[in-house]
């Protein structure tokens, strides 16, 4: 799916004001609310835009640690049933299936490296779970953003 320059300031706009209504986006795109709300609406249902929660941090939350751990996991029922595993840890965030010498990554958090250690240990616990490998970040000069994406794609689609 392929945005304009239009859908671009929107979703920017909504990116640093989540919290705008759709009048209030018009007024500062110069557009007509009915165009504002149209796009919308076309960028939810073809899955551009995701979601509109609040962003939370886990630190704010007293998890102060943040973790990388890939996993090797058994491949005899695939990678479903340790994904599903692994949704019922509350401290994994993020699970992602990988190429490489790992099977899975995910993003776990903790409340010191002591608690890491008890949340590697639930990790493994698992069914399918063989082995892992942890990396603790120690900041995060990048935070996850896709801004850049956005701007970038009308820029490329006019060449």
């Amino acid at each position: 799916m392929t945005i304009d320059q239009l859908d671009a300031r929107l979703i920017a706009l909504l990116t640093e004001e989540p919290r705008l209504g759709v009048l209030e986006c018009s007024r500062r795109l110069n557009v007509a609310r009915g165009t504002v709300q149209a796009r919308l609406d076309r960028l939810i249902a073809r899955g551009v835009i995701t979601g509109f929660g609040p962003d939370v941090s886990p630190a704010a939350l007293g998890y102060d640690v943040m973790a990388f751990v890939t996993l090797e996991i058994r491949q005899i029922s695939g990678h479903d049933p340790v994904a599903h595993g692994l949704a019922r840890i509350p401290e994994v965030l993020e699970v992602h299936t990988t190429s490489g010498g790992g099977d899975l990554f995910c993003r776990v958090v903790a409340r010191s490296n002591a608690d890491l250690q008890r949340v590697i240990d639930l990790v493994v616990e698992v069914p399918g779970v063989l082995r892992t490998s942890s990396v603790i970040a120690l900041d995060t000069p990048v935070p996850y953003r896709v801004l850049p994406l956005v701007a970038d794609v009308p820029r490329h689609r006019q060449r």
